[in-house]
This record gives structure tokens, sequence and C-alpha cells, in this order.
């Protein structure tokens, strides 16, 4: 550890909550898809912020938009309007396709399955459905809604009346769907747990359950969503439309911004005085997440992340230890023979490449959107010859 990075540590240790550990580097700027530590090194970052960072580091539409915005009107709370949040709102209404979709903003997608859960208890019903695996947050009502026992247990009692099933089956989502159910929150990929895709069917048979239950079908779309899966939120393959989408993560560009979208009659259960968020729709975010929107349409990125899935999925496939290249559009995970995911993760960092290892056999790439080609043959190369020396047990 250089001296630095030794002080970095130090005064992190010595200042900020121990929730996140302590991390290994310290990253100071970026440009596009390279980031950079506070010793000088490059890394070419492949996570992009978890999904975040959807055009990279300090995309030039995105810093100009932001500076343009806070030099005119940087924060009016929400007792008024501004022009850039009705902007977006009716921009996202066009990308979802419906009129009738009504979005709420806030500033992440904890806050938005949170008002996803307070706009279902208003159908009357207290009943939720969940998936096992899933993760939606780590708020008091969105970690209750989170399928992994080791972040809920620490925290119990949580909000009650939550169910979870297995992920994937619809046998499992049947038996625990009611009359009493308000809602069935469901990723259109399982992120958090290994990227882990549902069976062909699985969004469009819940959908036809919770048409029949009355209950409403919230899609999670924090991190399948604004066209990282090459798609604009994720579920548009099996051509259903929900009652709410939850969003956050990429739509802000790397700003704090979290937007719930309902849809039909779900789009007219809040009223005055329901739910709020000071910070919710900031000019400022807002003008940002135009900024990104404009970019990806403009620039036909969605079909540039479909051709750099077909890409990465063929050539990391065929590397000796790779078990199997799954997810969709630049949300993948590559699943080893065996547990080194860290150790290579580690190794990846050193040869100058950020990814992360959510579970031991598993790594998750989630680049920017706009990242060149050339960066990922080159990680793909380095990424072999890793494979090829480490131990794979």
């Amino acid at each position: 550890m250089s001296k630095k990075q030794d002080k970095f540590s130090t005064d992190w240790e010595s200042s900020v909550q121990g929730n996140y550990g302590l991390p290994s580097i310290t990253l100071v700027r970026g440009k596009g898809s390279i980031a950079i530590d506070s010793d000088g090194q490059k890394y070419v970052d492949l996570l992009s912020g978890i999904a975040t960072n959807i055009l990279g580091h300090a995309h030039p539409s995105i810093v100009k938009a932001i500076r343009k915005q806070v030099g005119v009107l940087g924060h009016v709370s929400n007792f008024y309007m501004h022009p850039g949040v009705i902007e977006l709102a009716q921009k996202l209404q066009s990308l979802v396709g419906d009129e009738s979709a009504r979005t709420f903003f806030c500033n992440s997608g904890a806050e938005a399955n949170e008002a996803a859960l307070k706009l279902s208890r208003l159908t009357g019903r207290t009943g939720i459905v969940a998936t096992q695996g899933a993760f939606h947050g780590r708020t008091m009502g969105a970690l209750a809604m989170t399928g992994q026992p080791s972040k809920r247990e620490p925290f119990l009692p949580l909000v009650p009346s939550v169910t979870h099933v297995r992920y994937g089956s619809l046998s499992a989502m049947k038996r625990a769907i009611t009359r009493k159910t308000a809602m069935v929150l469901v990723e259109p990929i399982l992120g958090e747990a290994g990227v882990v895709v549902p069976p062909s069917g699985y969004l469009s048979g819940i959908r036809e359950m919770c048409t029949h239950s009355g209950a409403l079908m919230v899609v999670d779309a924090v991190q399948t969503g604004m066209g990282r899966t090459g798609q604009w939120f994720g579920f548009e393959h099996e051509g259903i439309v929900p009652d709410v989408i939850t969003l956050a993560k990429g739509i802000g560009g790397g700003l704090p911004l979290g937007a719930m979208i309902a849809l039909g009659g779900a789009s007219q259960l809040f009223q005055p005085g329901d739910h709020g968020s000071t910070f919710g729709g900031n000019p400022i975010a807002c003008a940002s997440a135009l900024a990104v929107i404009k970019v990806l349409e403009k620039d036909d990125v969605l079909l540039k992340v479909q051709s750099d899935e077909i890409f990465l999925k063929n050539s990391l496939s065929q590397i000796v230890g790779v078990k199997e290249v799954r997810g969709r559009g630049l949300l993948l995970g590559v699943v080893l023979q065996s547990k080194i995911a860290i150790e290579v993760r580690t190794e990846l960092q050193s040869a100058g490449y950020l990814v992360n290892a959510p579970t031991g056999n598993i790594l998750r790439i989630a680049p920017a959107l706009n990242i060149k080609r050339a960066y990922l043959e080159k990680f793909v190369q380095d990424f072999e010859a890793i494979m090829n020396r480490v131990d794979h047990g």
C-alpha cells in the first residue's frame, strides 16, 4: 500500500462509519470508462458504480447539462414545479409507451421501492410477495422485501406480511399470491445474487397471476433499467406491461435520482400528502437524466449493448475455467467452475480492471453502456491470461 493510499485508509477509518468495511483503493478522477486512483493507477471500469455511471465518467453531455442547470436553478423543493422534472416525467412516459404513466421522483432505488410499498397499501391490502435472492434496498421497508436473510436478520422485526418465494418458479409464485396480496415485487434479472436470469415466460406468468388476483405487479428495474439489458427497462422481451416500475442507478448518469412509475389505475393511488421527497426530481439530477437519455437515443446505444452482449458471451464462455456467461446486455455474470471469484477479481484489479464478485464463483460485469469495444477485447485477453495461471482448485 502506498503512502497516499495508507493516508486515505487511515482517514477513512477515523471518520467514516464501518458499514462498508475498508475499500482497497481510492478513486480520484475518471474519463469515459477509465477510472484513476490516488496513485495514478488507471483501471478499465467494468462495474461503473454498480451499473450507475451508464455513460462512464465525466461524459461531456452530462457535464454540460449539469453546469448549465446549476447556474440557473439548483433546487426548488416539492412545493413548486420546474421545467426539467416535467420534461423528464414526459420522457419516461414516452419510453414506457403508456400515457397513463405517472412518475414519483426520489433519490435511490431503495426509496423507489419504499414508494412502491406505500403505494400498494392504498389498494387496501397488505400482503407482499418477493423473491429469494432479490435485492431491493437497505431501508426498513425495502430490506423487508429483500430476499437475503443475512441482510434482514440483524434488523428484525421488519415490515410484516412479506413472503419470499424461489426466483424463477411460477408454481411457488402461484401458491404465494392470494386475494390479500397487495403487490408482487420482482427483478427482471437478479443482480446482487449473481446475475440470475429467470426462465422464459416467468414475467408474463406473474403478470397473468397479478391481473387475476388484483395484486400490483411491480418490476424493480433499478439495475436493469435505462438500457442496461439492451432494452429500456429489462422486461420488454416478455411483452408485458407492469403496474409499477422502479428505477434508479443509471437514470441519473451518476447523480442521485430514483423514480417510481405507476401505470393505469395504480397511477391514481397517491393523493396529495401521501408521499414526498425533498430532493426528489432535483433540477440538476433531472438535467443529467435528460442528457443521459438523449445520448442513449441519439447514438443508438441500446443496439451497441446488444452487440457487446453477444461478443462478451461468445468470447468469455470459451475460456478455460468459465462454466457459463449469463445475463442480458451489459449486465453479465461470469460463472466460474470453482469458487475463485474473489481471487480472480483481485488479480483483475491488479491488472487494471474493476469488477466485483457477488458470490464465490461469479464475477459481475456492468460497464458503461458506451464502453469502447477495444476495452472489452483487451479485457477478454487479460482475463484469459489470469484464468490460465490461477489455481482452479
